[in-house]
């Protein structure tokens, strides 16, 4: 994408633009220390989406990685996004490594059959909005 790491790091990290780039995000309702590790921030989805989310930093490197561990109704995870130069400017890699909250036996066959996918397809969006979003910075700075 057109932007540096370094840039395309502050614009992740900017809770302000996030409706237009992350699934399913409605508004922030506190955060304290965001993006610094240690750092938490509380939001919540649209009505049809995940409801209230609290993300925690767990290891934070301006322009170059954020990760959080992120609890839910639906589920906990380890997200990361990292920034690496590219010969665009920068390249951007997303990734969820979750544990699904329900516990009975249908869990692995929902998460399979349902969820996995679903997350995964939420994420690309999430990407892709992003690089609109990477696209529409680089063109106003330039």
């Amino acid at each position: 994408m057109p932007l540096t790491p370094a840039e395309a790091g502050a614009l992740w990290t900017d809770t302000a633009r996030w409706a237009t780039f992350i699934e399913g995000f409605a508004r922030v309702l506190e955060d304290r220390d965001w993006p610094q590790a240690g750092g938490r921030l509380s939001w919540e989805s649209i009505p049809e989406g995940r409801g209230r989310v609290l993300e925690r930093v767990t290891d934070y490197v301006p322009g170059e990685r954020l990760v959080t561990a992120v609890n839910e109704e639906q589920l906990t995870a380890t997200q990361s996004v990292t920034f690496s130069p590219d010969p665009e400017g920068a390249y951007v890699e997303l990734a969820l490594d979750y544990e699904l909250s329900r516990e009975d036996g249908l869990k692995k066959i929902v998460d399979v059959l349902f969820i996995r996918r679903a997350l995964s397809d939420a994420l690309a969006r999430t990407l892709r909005r992003f690089r609109t979003e990477a696209m529409e910075e680089a063109d106003r700075a330039g």
